[in-house]
């Protein structure tokens, strides 16, 4: 019993040093998996430059830590058209009333 305890031991910590190891990669690949969002959402340049800063490890944690904490982005999303439509239609029916 005391050997297959040591062997899940020795597993577990070797498999939690392999996670720590890849985990700073698994945030640059998100970053690059949600980059065209980024893109659509912020504009290109913004988009492009939040994912270049998501991308490199420990930086980007440290952005989105310092954002949850400030309670905004660093690059704001930009302002949508199609809201400044809806906003408009509802301005027109309200006239007509």
């Amino acid at each position: 019993m005391a050997v297959t305890r040591q062997l899940k031991q020795y597993a577990t910590r070797r498999l939690t040093r392999r996670l720590v190891r890849t985990m700073p990669w698994i945030g640059s690949a998100i970053a690059l998996l949600t980059v065209g969002s980024a893109m659509r959402r912020k504009g290109i340049v913004r988009g492009a430059l939040d994912t270049a800063i998501d991308f490199i490890p420990f930086v980007g944690g440290a952005k989105n830590l310092a954002e949850i904490r400030r309670g905004r982005d660093f690059f704001p999303d930009k302002p949508s058209v199609v809201r400044a439509d809806e906003i408009r239609a509802l301005a027109a029916a309200n006239v007509k009333r």
